[in-house]
């Protein structure tokens, strides 16, 4: 697989403090299965779709306190780790955890945009990424959600060269930034007053494809998780917000089931 583009989602995982309870849960959601737990890495453990590595859980790091917040972490492709830290740095970002290398499968850092959404940086090694994307139980898009768009906007151009276009809505402040010849590769969403309670933080929504949105819903709400928007149709598919048992928020998609047409994008 030839490399990814600096900025292009590459990978996801999330931590859980009951693996396993994690496991049955996006096993039922999203068809998962899973590999074996690396103990050399903390017990990291694959998630894949037909036999292709989709995402990974992983257990609390010792030192991260009792009931550390379950959360997604969507990370972006980089040729170089340390450079890009640099850049995250010299942009107003903050790096959560300083870049290490991660055996033979790739250098990883965490960050922090300055609106305070929190995100990954992976070097690939011989763990390239995503296996499959945009299929049913894959990695399909994602978006930042903050309260300071202006700020959002210029750290993810300053670190990732981004082009950006903005929707023409006055009702709604969504930006899509690209790597230029109309790829798009990740969303960001102005958080309002009046959807988001001012206890939640800035944040990264990765959204999973489904066949069903309305199903995938259902089977999250009888495993104990809960809906948190939708399901709403889109000129982009079908889509809803979930929370799943342990807090960890994500959203599912149907891309072949569309309403409307495309906005247009200036």
């Amino acid at each position: 697989m030839a490399a990814r583009p600096e900025g292009t989602p590459v990978w996801a995982d999330a931590m859980f403090t009951d693996v396993e309870g994690a496991k049955t849960f996006y096993g039922d959601v999203l068809g998962w299965t899973f590999g074996e737990a690396s103990s050399e890495y903390g017990n990291y453990t694959q998630a894949y779709k037909n036999g292709k590595a989709v995402a990974a859980v992983v257990p609390p790091m010792p030192g991260q306190g009792e009931s550390p917040q379950s959360a997604w972490c969507l990370y972006f492709a980089s040729p170089d780790v340390a450079a890009t830290a640099e850049k995250i740095r010299s942009a107003g970002g903050t790096i959560l955890m300083e870049p290490m290398q991660v055996g033979e499968f790739g250098s990883m850092c965490i960050a922090q945009d300055p609106t305070g959404a929190t995100f990954g940086i992976w070097q690939p090694g011989t763990h390239e990424g995503f296996e499959l994307e945009g299929e049913t139980g894959a990695y399909a898009w994602a978006e930042v959600f903050t309260r300071e768009s202006a700020k959002s906007d210029a750290f993810l151009t300053e670190v990732f060269g981004y082009n950006s276009k903005k929707m023409k809505d006055e009702h709604v402040d969504y930006r899509v930034f690209d790597l230029g010849e109309d790829r798009p590769v990740l969303g960001r969403m102005l958080m309002t007053k009046e959807d988001f309670p001012p206890e939640i933080p800035s944040y990264v929504q990765i959204y999973f494809a489904v066949d069903n949105c309305d199903k995938a819903v259902e089977a999250a709400e009888r495993l104990k998780g809960k809906k948190v928007f939708g399901p709403m149709d889109s000129p982009y598919g079908r889509f809803a917000a979930i929370l799943d048992p342990q807090g960890a928020a994500f959203a599912v998609i149907d891309m072949k089931t569309t309403v409307g047409d495309m906005p247009e994008m200036v």
